[in-house]
């Protein structure tokens, strides 16, 4: 490992490598299958809003979107133009216009868990693009892979919130989220390092985390709620290892970096 990497990266990058890959291997054989279950119960449960073919459409896609996040192809394709003026535009959405109007309930909080699922790809995308250009410095190669491995199950939770919203007739959310939107965007552009850049992911899986704990305990399904609990533990073990890249106790704890048992809502959306 370089002097420059040690300075930004204080961990083992075998350590890093080895939480990674239990960390996919988990989302594979647990994650996953609990998502999926969580996704058709709840478009099951839709008091027959969703016809057959809907709901059969939507799992094929939902196929294609486990297989490579394909369902968000046209968000990753508009990333790039974000810190320009697809920002403004997208972050001068006025907070009380979103959710989408016509969304209610379970829908609405679909739509918010797509958009915070939007914001994380956005941002790994756009620090792995960084990197690439060579503009955070020397990227450990454990770094980049931990990057990729949670942008492609960012890129999976949002496939399957917007899936549940297609399914009953309304249309994905392709924004990321318009409350945080301008606060990220002006953050990411002060990132010059990987140490900056894991703190502003850290920000973000945090905000997600908290979003789903609180939610989940607002969900009126069973079916609603199986799918929110399926995806907030993978927001925590991203937490988890960000804390780590960083130098830090690998957990939940509070601003003063003080252990905790459980995650607050305090940063939820």
């Amino acid at each position: 490992m370089s002097k420059r990497s040690q300075e930004i990266f204080a961990g083992s990058e075998s350590e890093l490598l080895s939480m990674t890959t239990e960390l996919d291997e988990l989302h594979h054989d647990v994650g996953l299958p609990a998502m999926r279950a969580g996704v058709v119960n709840m478009i099951d449960n839709m008091k027959g809003a969703v016809g057959p073919t809907s709901r059969r459409t939507f799992l094929m896609g939902a196929g294609a979107a486990v297989a490579g996040g394909a369902a968000l192809m046209t968000v990753g394709s508009a990333l790039p133009s974000f810190a320009g003026a697809a920002t403004r535009r997208e972050s001068s959405l006025e907070a009380a216009a979103f959710p989408p109007a016509g969304l209610t309930g379970d829908l609405a909080v679909a739509a918010v868990a797509a958009s915070l699922e939007n914001l994380a790809v956005f941002a790994y995308t756009a620090g792995l693009s960084a990197a690439t250009a060579g503009k955070l410095g020397a990227v450990p190669p454990a770094v980049a892979t931990f990057a990729t491995t949670a942008l492609s199950q960012h890129k999976q939770h949002a496939a399957a919130w917007n899936g549940v919203l297609q399914a009953n007739h309304k249309a994905a959310v392709s924004v990321v989220n318009p409350k945080l939107a301008p606060t990220v965007s002006a953050d990411f552009a002060k990132v010059t390092d990987i140490a900056g850049l894991a703190e502003l992911a850290l920000t973000l899986e945090s905000i997600a985390a908290a979003t789903y704990q609180a939610e989940t305990s607002m969900l009126k399904s069973k079916a609603a709620i199986g799918l929110s609990a399926s995806i907030e533990p993978v927001e925590m073990q991203h937490i988890a290892i960000l804390y780590y890249v960083l130098g830090m106790y690998p957990g939940a704890q509070t601003s003063g970096g003080t252990p905790i048992a459980f995650s607050s809502t305090s940063m939820a959306v």
